[in-house]
């Protein structure tokens, strides 16, 4: 079942790179006690994430921060060092990058994606969500092959 504006972001571990090395997160940890925007996408380096999905976020941290919010995670089912290589690549300053290597993740979100047909097996469908502590009031699912409501624009817009 699809998470949906009113539920609780599930217990979940995600993965983001430290000076320590990799190091898991709870999502009950990253999102309780904050306003977070989290916004996901079906492959780190691929092209429309690359030029136009994470740009819009890093061009838009102090808008976010403007609005309240505390925290700006992209999130992908790719393994802790690619999000790490692609944040850097990127210049990705105040928007933190999370692993869901196994994308369990995305299943527990049920917004997963069989990209097996473009030989990148599972991955999560593009998406944003806006959670307050924990709690998300505000989804932006893609249809497939969109990208216009999970934009930085809009995401910005509904805050």
């Amino acid at each position: 079942m699809t998470i949906v504006v009113g539920d609780r972001i599930p217990d979940s571990v995600l993965t983001r790179m430290t000076e320590q090395g990799p190091q898991p997160v709870s999502t009950n940890e990253y999102f309780g006690g904050k306003k977070v925007v989290l916004f996901s996408v079906p492959g780190a380096f691929t092209p429309t994430c690359s030029a136009q999905h994470l740009p819009g976020y890093i061009e838009h941290v102090a808008d976010f921060s403007a609005k309240g919010v505390d925290a700006i995670a992209c999130v992908a089912v790719n393994d802790v060092f690619v999000m790490h290589a692609w944040g850097k690549n990127a210049h990705a300053d105040g928007v933190d990058m999370l692993a869901d290597g196994n994308g369990e993740f995305a299943v527990s979100l049920g917004l997963e994606l069989d990209a097996s047909a473009f030989g990148m097996g599972q991955r999560s469908q593009r998406f944003a969500l806006i959670a307050d502590d924990g709690v998300v009031t505000g989804l932006f699912v893609e249809a497939p092959g969109e990208f216009r409501v999970s934009a930085a624009d809009s995401v910005l817009a509904a805050l």
